[in-house]
């Protein structure tokens, strides 16, 4: 069996009257990411994760931000299609850890909702796919609220 490993990293940052859209999930929260599509930075780390472990590039390459195509898209789709060329290259997902820093809003509640949704897309089940999430201690622009990151591993398998 061969072995690949990913990893995938992400920011945004947040605006006033936004839609904060984080794992596939919407939260309620007074401000959102900004970005071309959705701008759900878990699930753009999860793809980036994804696409290097399989040595696909990264998500820039397949859904670039200066295409109208993708202004607005849910990332869920963009997750769906990424495993698709995944499975093209004969790859199946073993497991994915995930980490979320933000101030606010918390995190914790909206997790095993995140995992259910990420699972589905991926054929997987919720304990394959960790999701954590931390703050940055109010220091930088995640403590001040300007922006949320997400970091990323996956492995995949070929059997």
């Amino acid at each position: 069996m061969k072995y690949r490993i990913g990893f995938g990293y992400d920011v945004h940052p947040l605006a006033e009257g936004r839609d904060l859209w984080l794992g596939g999930v919407q939260l309620t929260h007074h401000k959102g990411c900004v970005g071309h599509s959705d701008a759900d930075v878990l699930l753009h780390a999860i793809c980036d994760a994804l696409l290097g472990a399989a040595s696909l590039r990264d998500i820039g390459y397949h859904f670039p931000n200066t295409s109208p195509e993708y202004a607005g898209i849910d990332s869920k789709k963009l997750l769906a299609k990424v495993y698709e060329l995944i499975q093209g290259k004969g790859y199946q997902i073993s497991n994915i850890d995930a980490t979320l820093c933000a101030e606010k809003p918390k995190i914790n509640p909206y997790i095993p909702q995140m995992q259910k949704v990420i699972a589905e897309i991926l054929c997987l089940t919720p304990d394959d796919i960790s999701i954590k999430a931390t703050t940055n201690e109010k220091l930088g622009f995640v403590g001040k609220e300007e922006g949320i990151t997400a970091y990323a591993v996956a492995l995949l398998y070929k059997l």
